[in-house]
């Protein structure tokens, strides 16, 4: 496991996805429709605009002047008003249902003790804006490059655990990997061209 992320290739947004959990799920729900590293870029962008990263502040922002900061440009994603929304939608569940600690979505005891992959999946997709690979992605980042590893937690995730792929944020770790795992999202989507013909 590595103790420094690399997603972006910018230090100081790296060290802040390393050290900060919900910025670094805050980036997972940016990523889509937009590269990765600019998606990922967006929780330092945040911080610098609002102060905070804390999921408290970010829930309780005024929510129109939190879409004006995440607008300007350089917006923190494609779609910057709507991703407003969603980032505080997900900011407030992790303060109601999580108390504000965004660890306790992998953390918290399950039905029999520690959270197993499955239940931990369960709780990612139940996330504002975390369908069924968005989690299943978070997951595999989590047990891949963070040391967060409940019981099951590579089948949980899918091919995305499968050890040694270039399938998405999970396998990044350096910029040659940064382009294996485009060329593969880009085979991937000309596979799926194909196959609609």
């Amino acid at each position: 496991m590595s103790t420094e992320l690399w997603i972006t290739g910018d230090p100081q947004t790296d060290r802040l996805l390393s050290n900060d959990f919900f910025a670094l799920l805050t980036g997972m729900l940016l990523d889509q429709q937009y590269p990765m590293e600019h998606a990922f870029s967006g929780p330092r962008k945040i911080r610098d605009r609002l102060g905070s990263i804390d999921p408290r502040a970010v829930a309780d922002a005024d929510p129109d002047e939190f879409v004006t900061l995440a607008t300007t440009p350089p917006a923190v994603h494609r779609y910057g008003r709507s991703m407003a929304g969603r980032i505080q939608a997900l900011a407030h569940v992790v303060v109601d249902e999580y108390d504000g600690d965004v660890t306790a979505i992998w953390t918290r005891p399950g039905a029999d003790g520690a959270p197993t992959g499955a239940e931990v999946l369960a709780r990612l997709r139940a996330l504002p804006g975390f369908g069924e690979q968005k989690a299943k992605i978070f997951l595999a980042l989590l047990g891949k490059q963070r040391g967060v590893q409940p019981a099951g937690w590579r089948e949980a995730a899918g091919h995305y655990g499968d050890d040694g792929s270039r399938r998405s944020i999970a396998d990044v770790t350096s910029p040659e990997s940064l382009v294996e795992v485009r060329a593969f999202k880009k085979e991937q989507k000309a596979a799926a061209k194909a196959a609609k013909g």
